[in-house]
């Protein structure tokens, strides 16, 4: 008889167990998404904004770490030509154009 009483004790208790392991995978994945997954969107979206706003004279970063000054933009083709050294252009892909941070630094006020 008391064999019988404690598996019955027993599945009494792992019923409620399985939505409390739902409400804490949901809060796990709210965390994990309030933390990483948001500002990974909005540091992307800042990305596009820049590269939306490109204009001549702007001092980049390639995707591939070549820092240089953009020359000329091809809106059609979405390529961007970019003075690496006096008399040395490459042209890149629009969307491997990022900020040169060296810029926006200096562009912030000292705290």
């Amino acid at each position: 008889m008391n064999t019988s009483f404690f598996l019955a004790a027993q599945a009494q208790g792992q019923s409620g167990g399985g939505f409390q392991f739902i409400i804490m995978m949901v809060a796990i994945f709210g965390i994990m998404w309030f933390f990483m997954i948001r500002p990974q969107q909005k540091k992307q979206k800042e990305i596009r904004e820049f590269q939306n706003k490109l204009q001549e004279g702007t001092k980049v970063v390639t995707g591939g770490g070549i820092y240089g000054t953009v020359k000329h933009i091809d809106i059609n083709n979405g390529k961007v030509t970019v003075e690496i050294a006096r008399g040395v252009d490459i042209v890149v892909d629009k969307a491997y154009v990022f900020a040169d941070t060296n810029e926006l630094q200096a562009m912030q006020p000292a705290k």
